[in-house]
């Protein structure tokens, strides 16, 4: 293996280190404003699929790492939306008009109350800022909303994620 090569491959490890570093930060930085049981990072790794990658939590049985979510919920039309700059502030999926298999997969991860912020790069939707509250019903405040949407613009903003 050449210098070259081999200076690359460390270059490109430590660009995900960073980025990594930066998700884990504002993931952390979110769940302790927003006094949240979960925050995560919803990263789209194909055209509107995707999986938490990184969360950060109240209690380790909340623990949704990995999870695909449901993608006959999450099609173009939301995509759309999305990457329109849409912020969802669901106070209690119980009572807020969502379609049902949405409802099912929020039931499912014991949501009852979430935050979604885009997370939106020159190249598009790269992923989604979400914040849970699974013990009951929030209504979610104006400052909230935009140190979410704060958080969001920081990493999308941020060269380790723009490059990714």
């Amino acid at each position: 293996m050449s210098g070259d090569r081999l200076q690359n491959i460390v270059n490109r490890l430590i660009e995900r280190l960073k980025r990594d570093v930066l998700i884990e930060k504002s993931l952390y930085d979110i769940r302790e404003v927003l006094q949240s049981d979960r925050a995560v990072l919803y990263y789209f790794y194909r055209q509107w699929q995707g999986q938490v990658t990184c969360e950060t939590l109240s209690a380790i049985e909340l623990s949704i790492l990995g999870s695909t979510g449901p993608d006959e919920c999450f099609n173009g039309e939301y995509a759309a939306l999305y990457e329109a700059g849409r912020v969802r502030a669901i106070a209690d999926i119980e009572v807020e008009q969502i379609h049902q298999c949405h409802r099912d997969f929020l039931r499912s991860l014991k949501v009852r109350a979430n935050l979604v912020v885009p997370i939106l790069t020159n190249k598009g939707l790269w992923g989604l800022l979400i914040a849970h509250q699974c013990s009951g019903p929030r209504t979610w405040s104006r400052s909230d909303i935009e140190f979410m949407q704060q958080q969001a613009q920081n990493m999308a903003m941020s060269p380790t994620i723009q490059d990714s």
